[in-house]
């Protein structure tokens, strides 16, 4: 198959399709990040979760070329199976992740990630784009009544999660922070903690629902307690069709892919329009 999908329009055109509903932009915009409840439907779900399990239970030198294992994260996840494929375009944050790029996405790579029961696992400590990479590299603001994100993930949970299991942290509204945070605040950023610090919400979603989180959120992730259960989610992390090197997803996997899935994660001139953008919802054509 013709890995190039290079069906693209110049100078965008006026969209009339739905975006995101003012609660949800209020909600970003206050917060940083925007949890969507039973996103997916039960067969979407079951189809996505038997898909992950299918990744996690093949032995690493089994998997299809390209694929691979580094700790908990299964690498390019997303174009294991066409159910995970899917959730990439998935109709409850398409809008979204078209008003965020000012419908010029991009989907910069797709991992799934799994805490197995019985597995020691470490918290993840807290971070965002502008304290790793510098001030310039995420952007949250307001233009001409909508959200602009440049740096964003998503996160669709294949599995509940319950307060008290650990899981995603937020340090909400830290997105709008003028100032650096001082590092001795929050325990140093450490997140080896027996409660969750003041300002910080645990979030804590249940399977189908989705996630999304600006990249200049501080965000951090708690340890994995429980014993027989195991949390498994998608993370998808789109950028401008502008930004993001190349090769971060091989060739072999691109092969693998539609090709909505492939005009999707390839870069563009400022001023080109994907086709994709121009649908309302996409549907995989192969």
């Amino acid at each position: 198959m013709n890995i190039v999908y290079s069906i693209r329009r110049i100078i965008p055109q006026l969209c009339t399709e739905p975006s995101m509903t003012p609660e949800q932009r209020y909600w970003f915009d206050l917060t940083g990040y925007l949890h969507i409840p039973k996103a997916l439907s039960a067969a979407e779900l079951t189809a996505a979760q038997e898909a992950a399990q299918r990744y996690i239970d093949t032995p690493e030198h089994e998997l299809p070329a390209g694929f691979g294992v580094d700790d908990k994260r299964y690498l390019h996840g997303f174009a294991f199976d066409k159910a995970l494929e899917r959730l990439a375009f998935h109709p409850s944050i398409w809008s979204i992740i078209k008003e965020f790029t000012n419908n010029r996405p991009r989907l910069i790579s797709g991992t799934l990630q799994a805490n197995l029961p019985g597995v020691a696992n470490e918290a993840l400590h807290l971070h965002c784009a502008r304290e790793d990479y510098g001030y310039e590299s995420s952007r949250v603001e307001a233009h001409d009544g909508k959200l602009f994100c440049d740096n964003f993930a998503v996160f669709p949970y294949l599995d509940d999660v319950f307060p008290g299991d650990g899981g995603l942290l937020a340090l909400v509204g830290s997105h709008k922070a003028q100032f650096q945070r001082p590092p001795e605040m929050y325990n140093h950023g450490d997140m080896n903690v027996d409660e969750v610090p003041p300002g910080i919400a645990n979030i804590t979603p249940k399977a189908g629902d989705m996630v999304i989180i600006t990249e200049s959120l501080t965000h951090a992730a708690l340890a994995w307690k429980p014993t027989d259960r195991m949390r498994r989610i998608l993370v998808l992390r789109y950028h401008l069709q502008t930004q993001g090197g190349a090769g971060g997803i091989p060739p072999e996997v691109i092969e693998r892919l539609s090709p909505e899935t492939v005009e999707l994660i390839s870069a563009a001139r400022p001023m080109e329009r994907k086709n994709i953008v121009n649908q309302e919802s996409v549907e995989l054509s192969e």
